[in-house]
């Protein structure tokens, strides 16, 4: 008879299910762990495997160009200052009332226009009592002149002295210094008696009025004591265009003159204030005889023509001079300048179509492009376009491309053909 199996007693060699399953359970998440790795490295070297490699970026593509070569003149560039030929302070030879003023401020005026009327009626009898003067020293002379004639027939009839006749003559000679006398206080009479009238001394544009009608002005003519200043008057055309050279441009300057001469030394280019163009010329007419010891400049002075009017007093301008004959030169777009500090460079493209800066002496500019002094020559590849795309040292794709010279845009630019 089989004893039954009580919960606490245990048919030797079976075991419960719960301690089958927890005898099982680390092993189990041993295997799954496993078998999770083993799915995520298949899954990443399927991945790797099937994704293609990135491309290589090609090089990126410039336009190039060798710099072209024109004969140019070598020129200095400055700012002037515009300033009349002629600047006169009007003030009064006599002094008086002051009566009429003939013009508007700021008016165009010609020579010999009556700008101011003085009172004239105490000029008027200064003249009268001169003149009464002189018809009183001709009585005298007259009666001289007889006196003196019956003085000499006297003496040639034995009648009177020679002490007689001598003094007779000392009267006559008295009389005629009378007269002489009397005429140059009518002349100095009527020429205080014109003065009364302030006239333009130049055909030029009138200042404002300093005074008004019915002040009491002072007048001189030798203006060594205090007068007043009535107004101010400008001549327009011609005009002068003042500048300063440094000591530097000064010496340039002078190195191109030696030996040479002809107009185009002293030919000077106006771009006025508001002009972008070179469009007006002048002369250079003055160079001072020596430099400034405070600033280091010299002073120079050049003569331009106004018929328009156009040009004022004390406006400013642009100046090119030119200091050099027509040498060969090169020429490259200013925007494939680049400025490197103090220096300026230029990006080339060797045969191995590499990047490679150069260092370069620039000018100004010409026909629309920047003068190359030094640093460049004609085989050089120079980049004109894509430079914000290069770098030194740089591997670029070059494609051949052309600079272009404007003659209207340099000739614009200088006044036009000489």
């Amino acid at each position: 008879m089989n004893e039954p199996i009580g919960p606490h007693k245990v048919e030797p060699g079976i075991r419960s299910e719960s301690a089958q399953a927890r005898a099982f359970r680390p092993r189990g998440k041993a295997i799954a762990l496993a078998v999770l790795l083993l799915m995520g490295a298949s899954y990443y070297y399927m991945r790797a495997g099937s994704t293609p490699a990135v491309a290589a970026r090609p090089p990126p593509s410039v336009t190039v160009s060798p710099p072209i070569q024109r004969d140019i003149e070598r020129r200095l560039g400055f700012l002037g200052q515009f300033s009349a030929v002629n600047r006169v302070e009007l003030r009064a030879q006599v002094g008086g009332v002051l009566t009429q003023i003939h013009f508007e401020d700021g008016a165009i005026v010609k020579k010999g226009d009556v700008l101011f009327e003085i009172d004239r009626e105490p000029y008027e009898i200064k003249l009268n009592l001169a003149k009464a003067e002189l018809t009183s020293a001709q009585a005298r002379l007259a009666l001289a002149t007889r006196e003196l004639s019956r003085a000499q027939a006297l003496q040639r009839s034995e009648a009177g002295s020679v002490q007689n006749v001598d003094q007779k003559v000392a009267e006559h000679r008295a009389a005629q210094a009378a007269i002489d006398r009397a005429e140059a206080q009518v002349h100095d009479a009527r020429f205080d008696l014109d003065r009364t009238k302030v006239r333009a001394p130049f055909a030029g544009r009138m200042g404002a009025h300093l005074v008004s009608t019915g002040n009491l002005i002072s007048g001189n003519r030798a203006g060594s004591s205090p007068t007043t200043l009535l107004a101010t008057i400008v001549s327009l055309d011609p005009v002068y265009i003042d500048f300063d050279m440094s000591e530097n441009d000064y010496a340039a300057f002078q190195q191109e003159r030696v030996g040479r001469t002809g107009p185009v030394f002293n030919r000077v280019a106006l771009a006025p204030t508001g002009d972008e163009n070179f469009s007006r010329q002048a002369v250079l007419n003055f160079i001072d005889n020596s430099l400034d010891r405070s600033s280091g400049t010299i002073h120079a002075r050049a003569t331009a023509q106004n018929s328009d009017l156009s040009l004022t007093p004390g406006g400013f301008a642009r100046i090119r001079l030119v200091v050099s004959n027509p040498e060969p030169a090169l020429l490259v777009p200013d925007a494939a300048v680049l400025a490197d500090l103090t220096d300026h460079i230029v990006y080339v493209v060797g045969q191995d179509h590499l990047v490679t800066p150069k260092k370069v002496e620039i000018g100004d500019l010409r026909g629309g492009l920047r003068v190359i002094r030094a640093g460049l020559s004609l085989n050089d590849k120079v980049i004109i376009d894509g430079i914000p795309t290069v770098r030194a040292g740089a591997e670029v794709t070059p494609q051949e491309g052309a600079i272009q010279y404007s003659s209207e845009a340099d000739q614009v630019a200088f006044g036009g053909s000489p």
